[in-house]
Order: structure tokens, then sequence, then C-alpha cells
């Protein structure tokens, strides 16, 4: 039996394909992998993983970012692929991951038909799309596979982290206020309660430079995550800046362009990358 299955499911108790011995197989290919958590939504966690996946990748390295944010998922807009569709794998009964940069893409935005569709899914649904992307994607030998987790610690997580054998690490993306810091120790403590451990926070949203003036503006509170960080003793991955160019061509499905446009925070990410990748 492979790591991965308890060995209480119906399969293989009676000898046969357990399905999460091939969730194992397929991710034993891959070195490490990276949740982005947030306790709190509309704090920059999609863009922050888009960002991360595509720094290790321009690091050299070979990865994957798996877009679990069913109900909401954003990486096709990031990416400027929302007309794109997955295809079929060379293996039977698998999907291929599409290209994005030299990133592996896979989201649920591009297997709907209509990018609008609203996904409404019960808990089991989703646990076995889920179940279905960790072992029918060909991944291939990756060094990183990024994992953009909706907001909060719901069924997605959990599932994920009983589902997936080998190194996993958590980075925890939150904005410098108190509204989001108190869920974002919610999702700490989550981490601890499942041992999943954790890289790092990400402070998104670090203050605004005006591009006329060059003045700072703190407009969402100032050293939430430096406090955060400290206070779990836990290394404080990047504060990175309100950049309106930068999000413009996030909503235009440019991200790399928007990174190549914003040195503070393509510097702050390239860290991000050098160190993970170092650990």
């Amino acid at each position: 039996m492979s790591e991965g299955c308890s060995g209480n499911c119906g399969s293989c108790a009676s000898g046969g394909d357990c399905s999460h011995t091939k969730v194992a197989e397929c991710m034993n290919k891959i070195k490490n992998k990276y949740f982005v958590l947030s306790g709190k939504g509309g704090v920059g966690k999609s863009s922050v993983a888009a960002l991360l996946a595509l720094s290790l990748a321009r690091a050299g390295r070979r990865v994957g970012l798996l877009d679990v944010d069913f109900h909401g998922p954003s990486q096709p807009t990031l990416f400027g692929v929302t007309d794109a569709r997955l295809e079929a794998g060379e293996a039977e009964n698998s999907i291929a991951p599409l290209d994005a940069g030299g990133v592996k893409l896979v989201s649920i935005g591009l297997l709907l038909e209509d990018s609008d569709q609203a996904v409404i899914w019960r808990g089991p649904a989703k646990m076995g799309v889920l179940e279905q992307l960790l072992s029918v994607v060909e991944w291939g030998d990756l060094d990183d596979l990024v994992l953009d987790f909706p907001p909060g610690t719901g069924d997605e997580i959990l599932s994920a982290c009983q589902l997936i054998p080998g190194r996993k690490r958590a980075v925890v993306v939150t904005t410098p206020q108190e509204v989001s810091l108190a869920d974002c120790r919610k999702c700490l403590d989550f981490c601890a309660k499942v041992g999943l451990d954790v890289a790092g926070v990400v402070e998104n949203m670090s203050g605004f430079v005006c591009p006329a003036c060059g003045a700072r503006h703190d407009l969402f509170s100032q050293g939430g995550g430096e406090k955060l960080a400290a206070a779990h003793h836990l290394p404080l991955l990047a504060q990175l800046p309100l950049d309106p160019g930068f999000m413009r061509c996030c909503d235009e499905g440019r991200l790399a362009e928007g990174l190549a446009g914003s040195p503070a925070i393509a510097d702050a990410l390239k860290h991000v990358a050098a160190d993970l990748a170092a650990k």
C-alpha cells in the first residue's frame, strides 16, 4: 500500500485500485507543495499564489499551480487564459496542464464550458474533484506545486492535507489590518492542529507609494503581518505594496507584464522564491 492511503477505503480492502494510491504516486513525483492560504477573502491570496509560482519558475524550477478555489477560480484571469480549456493527456483518462508562462496551470475555470458558470457543489463533490485533479493531471516531475486554496479552513484544505503525501508547507497571506489578522490567526491555529508546517507570512497591500510624489500612505493600517509573524515565531516572507499599475495588469491577464513593471513586488517575490527553494 502506498503512502497516502490509510487502508480503510473499500478499494484497498477488496484488493482493488485505490484512488488514494494514485494520488500518492502522482504527488510523490513533486518535491515541495506550497499551500497558499488566507483566513479572509479579498487579501490578494490568488495573486500571491500566481506570483509565487511564476517567480519560482523564473528561478529555473519546474513548477505547477493548482487552483483549488472551485467557487471563485482566479488563476485563468490572472494569466490571461480564460478562453483556454484543458485537454486530455497522453495517458488514458488523464488531463494535461496548461503551459502558462512556464507554469503548469490547472484550474476548474479551465474545465467549465462557460467561465461565468457558477459551481454549485457540496463538500463531497468538491473533495471528489480535488482527488481527481491530484491523481489524473499529468504534472510529471516537479520541484514545486503551488496550491491556491479558498479563504478559511474548510473542506478543501483539510482534504488536501490528508490526501497529499510528502513535504507540505503553508504560505499565509494577510493584509495589515486587524480584521484580516484575526482570521489569519485562526488559519495558523488550523495549521498547528493538522501538523502543516508554515513557511511564513506574506503581508499584502502593505502601503501605497504615490507614483506622482513618492509619498507612502498606509491605507490598511501598518505592520500587521510583521506583528503576526513575530507573535507566532514565523518568517515575514514579504511586504507587498499596493501598485495600481500591477493590479490593472492582473485584471487584464498580463501578470508577467505587471510583475516586470513593479520592481518592488518583483524583487520581494524573487527573494521569497529563493528563500523557499533554499529551505
